[in-house]
Parts: C-alpha cells; structure tokens; sequence
C-alpha cells in the first residue's frame, strides 16, 4: 500500500462498540481512536440500533462491533471492575466530541471534581462552574451526558434530598447510588 492510502486510513474516523451486562441492565459502550464516547443504558436492539445511527450521523462512521478491540477491552474491564465493586474511579480516555459548550464544561467538572460515594446538589455544580443560576441548565447538561456512569451523572441530586431525575430511569439512579453506598441497597 502506498503511503497515501496508508494516511487516509490511519484518519479515517473509526467507532467500536460492544454490549456488557452489569447490575443495570445491558449497557453498550461505543469508542474512538480518541476514548470512550458514548455509553448508552438499556441497550436492547431496538435502542442499540438508534444509538448506532445516531454515531454514525454525528462521528461520520459507521459504528462496529468490536468488544475485543483495544480501544475498548480496558473500558469494559473497568465498567466491570466497577460493578463488580472492585473499582471506583475510571481511568479511561475520553472523545468529548459528542458534547460541547456549558454541557461539557459541567460534564468535565463533575467527572474531576464528585468522586465515588459522593453527590453533589445541581445548583452546586452551578456555582463550581462560576454559574450560580443554572441549576436547570445543569439538569439539562446531566441528560445530554453521552458518556452516563463513567461520567456520573448519577451523583448530582436535588437539595432538598429528592434524587432528581435521570437518563437511565430512577431505578438505575439508585441501584447506582446503592452500589457506591450513598443509598442503603434497595430491597427488592
């Protein structure tokens, strides 16, 4: 091959994904050359198939199924590690590309900022990003997450103790919660 086309290759856009089952459900992972992109919950294939359009429309490449590519192996050993109790913090590169503006910086800070076994009120993530009005914006930016547990938007609550709301549904809030001992285990 010449060194043309061996360029064009090595920048072509590539998107892996693969499926692990964890406490909450299925979960697909999707990545680029960049880092873990997008985790989507509950993915059956109704919801597998949406999420994968919806890459290839935004990233321009078409998703494959690579569970034992090497962009993915270690994210889906940590989400593992992590369900299984055995790990608390990812360390894992990230593709922030599928978010940008108030919903990454919010997004950034609480992924550096709210570590396991904490949470934190949405008007205080507010304040930490220097906009102290922005509790609903800061709703919005936790529904837009592309990359939900690894980064937690699980942790953001509401003040007055109520769990808010969440992408994932309420239920996978708080076995999550749960997990990280915030929440007493739910008994059924």
């Amino acid at each position: 091959m010449d060194s043309h086309g061996q360029y064009e290759w090595q920048y072509e856009q590539q998107v892996v994904w693969a499926v692990v089952g964890t406490g909450i459900g299925p979960l697909l992972l999707a990545a680029t050359r960049e880092g873990l992109v997008n985790v989507v919950f509950h993915a059956d294939e109704a919801v597998r198939e949406k999420a994968l359009g919806r890459l290839a429309d935004r990233l321009g490449a078409e998703p494959v199924e690579s569970p034992d590519s090497p962009l993915l192996s270690e994210a889906i050993g940590q989400v593992r590690a992590y369900f299984a109790g055995e790990r608390r913090d990812f360390a894992l590169p990230l593709d922030w590309s599928l978010i940008s503006g108030f919903n990454r910086q919010v997004l950034r800070e609480l992924a550096s900022g709210v570590p396991y076994g904490a949470v934190v009120g949405y008007g205080d993530l507010a304040k930490r990003v220097g906009q102290p009005g922005a509790a609903q914006a800061v709703g919005a930016a936790m529904g837009a997450n592309p990359l939900p547990v690894v980064v937690p938007c699980h942790r953001v609550v509401e003040s007055d103790g109520g769990i808010g709301g969440f992408g994932g549904g309420l239920e996978a809030k708080r076995r999550l919660l749960a997990l990280e001992g915030v929440l007493p285990e739910p008994l059924f």
